[in-house]
């Protein structure tokens, strides 16, 4: 059941367990999730899902904006900026839940190169009647035909450093898995001469989930995790994942920060 109004939404899901040992298997690891197991932490991304008939789509795949949740802000370009997760008790695969989002902003600024508008969503979800997770979501509206801000340069000391070399099929993958329509993550020729990116994108959420499982090898079950998006990371680059000390972050091969995450 789906509802919504005007800066308010409610999703219900039923969690199936297939749907999270598919992710399993994306993102390399055996698919053994069962009914009432707990899911992993970003787990939730691939549930309640906006399923809009092609006809409320908007040129780059996504649900258009003023057709439903996000109102028109008049920019067609959308980027992931930054999140932050308060986990309250696990989810768990099988188990009915239910979504609240609400807009929590919206925000218009002038940037270097143009106006961009900011949205912050909030999402709480909950199961059998209890809280178990709030999610804050920052998103980012802008005009084409703008350039990239300069990436910053990652940390190099690292205690940590996982290699992670993302290809087309893990990003087609994560895409279905996410009824993520977006067009940069499946389509090189939008993604270059729309969007003017050098490449497919590697999703921003693909990159926080990834680090959330390195924070979580380190620190056992998490409490908090905050992430900010600093430059995107192409299908065609190796990267590495690296930790040290509540701090996660993705170096791309040639240096550039595309991640940064705070854990605890």
């Amino acid at each position: 059941m789906n509802t919504a109004d005007d800066r308010t939404q409610t999703r219900t899901d039923l969690m199936d367990p297939a749907r999270a040992q598919a992710l399993q298997a994306a993102m390399g690891a055996e698919p053994t999730i069962a009914a009432g197991d707990p899911l992993p932490p970003f787990a939730h991304h691939i549930y309640f899902w906006e399923a809009a008939p092609p006809s409320r789509l908007g040129r780059d795949g996504h649900p258009a904006t003023g057709s439903g949740f996000i109102p028109d802000l008049g920019l067609p370009r959308r980027m992931w900026a930054a999140g932050r997760l308060v986990f309250h008790q696990p989810l768990l695969a099988g188990v009915r839940a239910e979504r609240i989002s609400r807009i929590e902003g919206i925000t218009r600024k002038d940037g270097r190169s143009g106006p961009l508008a900011f949205v912050r969503v909030r999402h709480d979800i909950r199961q059998r009647q209890a809280l178990a997770l709030t999610e804050w979501q920052d998103l980012v509206y802008r005009p084409d035909g703008t350039d990239q801000s300069p990436a910053p340069a990652a940390r190099t000391d690292e205690a940590i450093a996982e290699p992670f070399a993302p290809d087309t099929t893990l990003l087609f993958r994560y895409s279905a898995l996410t009824f993520n329509g977006h067009r940069i993550h499946y389509d090189e020729t939008y993604a270059r001469d729309v969007e003017g990116y050098d490449g497919l994108v590697v999703h921003a959420p693909l990159l926080a989930h990834l680090l959330m499982g390195l924070a979580q090898r380190q620190l056992g079950e998490l409490r908090e995790f905050a992430y900010r998006a600093t430059a995107p990371l192409m299908h065609h680059e190796a990267a590495s994942l690296c930790w040290r000390d509540g701090v996660a972050w993705v170096r791309a091969a040639d240096g550039r920060q595309c991640m940064v995450a705070e854990a605890r």
